[in-house]
């Protein structure tokens, strides 16, 4: 099950055949599989990574950390949720300690727009103590996958 995972992150549109011969199994077997963990919820969908730097430069992405009140009976998670319905929210994530709580990535045509949905929707959530916006300037490797079209040395070296 993990070497299936492990390949699908690295290329979601590997065909069952090569995916069996990979794994020593018939493509309708590693089919069966794939459909297994779908089904089981393991694998939750599948996305596209994009060099924006080829598909629309005006793209922008942020790193925004919350400091948050843990709300009672529920901690993190009814703040967490509430974040997530955002179409903005790329992802939410619960830090384990630090100077804040939860992490969200966003997405946004332009920074305007991202400077108006910190300001005017995550700041204004009940809960939400505090926010601290990065914007991310370039992106190297996403999800195991170099994004620069400049494969690097393995060595290290260049």
């Amino acid at each position: 099950m993990k070497d299936i995972v492990k390949i699908l992150q690295q290329n979601a549109r590997i065909s069952n055949t090569a995916l069996g011969e990979m794994l020593g199994i018939s493509a309708e077997a590693a089919a069966a599989e794939i459909e297994k963990l779908e089904k089981s919820g393991v694998i939750k969908g599948y996305s596209v990574i994009v060099d924006d730097d080829l598909y629309d430069k005006s793209t922008v992405y942020a790193t925004i950390e919350l400091k948050v009140t843990p709300q009672r009976d529920c901690g993190f998670d009814d703040i967490a949720k509430t974040i997530m319905m955002y179409d903005e929210v790329e992802s939410v994530s619960l830090m384990s300690s630090g100077a804040y709580d939860l992490a969200v990535e966003v997405k946004g045509d332009n920074l305007k727009d991202v400077a108006f949905f910190v300001s005017e929707r995550l700041a204004t959530i009940d809960g939400i103590l505090s926010t601290s916006t990065h914007f991310i300037l370039k992106k190297y490797k996403e999800k195991g996958i170099f994004i620069d079209s400049e494969e690097p040395d393995e060595r290290g070296l260049g």
